[in-house]
């Protein structure tokens, strides 16, 4: 299945969510609510930005979830220390590069697998924030940390400009410079983009330092929305992250996969929670479809591979 049809099903599912949602509640539509469901999930889409990258080099990244924890607790305690939210933001940010620059260095030099290093780092980070916290959230932060208005509509407008923008940004790049086409080489064959002249681990190492960064941009953009800072933040990302990319049609093998349809992902299964509440069903049922829909998406790259790779083992007996 191309990138382009699994986009085009993806925005069916969509649609045909939201008609039986039009049918039978639709309160679901409210602007409050659609509001609230758009800015819970910026977070979600700028991290998955990160993940797509990731993932298109052949890699994985299960410690996000722990680096938007400590990304969020550092960006409370700059500020507390005095720092101005802008470069509050920018050292928080500096943190999360910095704990991607070491998975990014584990996997990519020491040539430890990704799953491993990041599984490791997932459970150090969050345990040692637990520890340096003692589990206390960052609380009576400076005025001044929500410096474009806490629950405002020109915060909310400006969480959700700059989460898109991103998401253009890196699409664009992917597409149109010869940097995010070495991204595709390496997760498509790194062997063959060693012979092209790509330096495969020197593109890991810079696709976990940007995931870094991005996990740490979008946890100053959410830490900013509210008056405390909770230290067990960013639980079960990592899951939301994965699932939203290997939905929207990036291939878990790498090599293969849009932005857009990351996107489209990450509202998909964003969706799947508060339609269940409105519709009068158990929440519980939430993981079992999203679950469904993973195995599903999952299937079908396995089956485009099969198939390739039989085709190509016709026409080379031809």
């Amino acid at each position: 299945m191309g990138s382009r049809t699994r986009e085009v099903s993806l925005i069916a599912a969509m649609l045909a969510i939201a008609l039986v949602l039009l049918a039978v509640a639709p309160g679901f539509f409210t602007f409050g609510n659609q509001r609230d469901l758009v800015l819970a999930n910026m977070p979600v889409l700028i991290v998955s930005l990160g993940m797509v990258l990731v993932i298109l080099t052949g890699q994985i990244d299960i410690s996000v979830g722990s680096q938007f924890a400590i990304c969020s607790v550092a960006a409370g305690v700059f500020a507390h220390m005095g720092l101005p939210t802008p470069l509050a933001g920018a050292a928080a940010c500096a943190v999360g590069a910095l704990m991607g620059a070491i998975n990014g260095a584990l996997v990519a030099w020491a040539g430890i697998p990704s799953i491993v290093v990041t599984l490791a780092t997932m459970v150090a980070l969050r345990d040692g924030l637990r520890w340096a916290t003692q589990g206390a959230w960052v609380q009576n932060l400076p005025p001044g940390f929500q410096w474009f208005g806490q629950s405002q509509t020109a915060s909310e407008l400006i969480t959700i400009a700059c989460a898109l923008a991103l998401a253009a940004g890196v699409s664009w790049g992917l597409r149109n410079l010869a940097a995010g086409r070495m991204v595709y080489a390496t997760g498509s064959d790194a062997h063959a983009a060693r012979l092209a002249g790509i330096n495969p681990a020197r593109v890991v190492f810079a696709a976990f330092v940007i995931t870094g960064a991005l996990t740490g941009f979008a946890a100053v953009f959410n830490a900013v929305r509210f008056l405390q800072i909770p230290s067990n933040a960013g639980l079960g990302l990592e899951l939301k992250v994965i699932a939203a990319a290997v939905v929207g049609g990036v291939s878990i093998t790498g090599g293969r996969g849009t932005v857009a349809g990351a996107l489209l992902g990450v509202f998909l299964l964003a969706v799947i929670g508060p339609a269940l509440t409105f519709l009068g069903l158990s929440a519980y049922w939430e993981r079992a479809i999203e679950g469904a829909i993973i195995l599903a998406a999952v299937s079908m790259d396995a089956v485009r591979l099969r198939s390739g790779y039989h085709a190509q083992a016709a026409a080379h007996r031809a």
